[in-house]
């Protein structure tokens, strides 16, 4: 028995609804983490995802940006929307699914982009970002243990690995690639000695990229993208991974957000699919 979980930096989810609709219908992932819904939770379309296959729903919205969600056909518990230095709670939410062999939990980030210059006492939006990742890795090595069987999956705006970007030598000065926030990005990982899903299943040296820049007119042919949402998981779950892929395709659909979907299977024993409309906010 597996489950799929996605995540996929949406880029305004009432702008690309249609695009929501039609990744469920093509992949049917049973949980769906959302980051960048632009919206807030009055707004949020609540009934249109539920008919679209999603009754059960965690949302964590603000006005204009930010904004996460966590998107089930399979019940949802204990949502708990986290403030992250002041953030209203708009780039963290966790909720957990019963399986019937163990409570998962599952957390949606969005970690924030860190502006152009990679200079923390020049640039306050680098430098808050920096103190976001410190501040969520004392959390979640306060709050949890590596036994816990923890799904953290968003969009973390670091992409750590050489092959993680079409060119290490020019883009190891750029935001998102800068020895500083790989750094702490790596301090996040030892929080929980999470494993990272896809280099676990793919290796270290295949290059895969999640995000291309709007900037980019041929996006695919000229490649210059960069692996910026990840899919981690507590070594409680290590046993459990299954197939991890980008949904590269998905880039093309009109209109496009600038990231690419992750899926991955979790192989588990799941409940009976529980079906009536439901809706959390927090």
């Amino acid at each position: 028995m597996t489950f799929t979980i996605a995540t996929w930096n949406v880029n305004s989810l009432r702008r690309r609804l249609d695009l929501l609709e039609r990744l469920a219908t093509d992949r049917r992932p049973d949980v769906l983490c959302l980051q960048e819904t632009k919206v807030t939770d009055a707004a949020f379309p609540a009934a249109r995802i539920s008919e679209i296959g999603y009754p059960f729903q965690a949302i964590a919205g603000m006005p204009g940006y930010n904004g996460v969600a966590i998107l089930s056909k399979i019940p949802l518990e204990d949502v708990q929307r986290h403030s992250r230095l002041g953030d209203m709670g708009a780039r963290h939410i966790s909720a957990t699914i019963a399986t019937r062999e163990e409570n998962i939990e599952v957390h949606s980030l969005y970690v924030p982009a860190g502006g152009d210059i990679p200079d923390p006492e020049k640039n306050a939006k680098f430098r808050y970002k920096l103190l976001f990742l410190d501040e969520l890795s004392d959390w979640f090595a306060g709050c949890y243990g590596f036994r816990d069987p923890i799904v953290l999956a968003g969009d973390f705006n670091i992409a750590p690995l050489p092959s993680d970007v079409w060119n290490h030598n020019r883009l190891r000065r750029a935001v998102t690639h800068t020895e500083i926030e790989i750094l702490a990005l790596e301090r996040l990982k030892r929080s929980l000695n999470w494993i990272d899903c896809l280099r676990e299943a793919l290796g270290e040296d295949d290059p895969v990229f999640t995000w291309w820049s709007y900037r980019s007119g041929n996006w695919q042919a000229a490649n210059k993208g960069r692996r910026l949402d990840h899919i981690w998981v507590t070594p409680a779950l290590n046993g459990s991974i299954g197939t991890v892929e980008v949904l590269t395709d998905v880039r093309n659909w009109e209109p496009p957000s600038d990231h690419a979907p992750m899926l991955m299977e979790i192989k588990t024993h799941l409940p009976p699919l529980i079906m009536p409309y439901y809706h959390t906010i927090l």
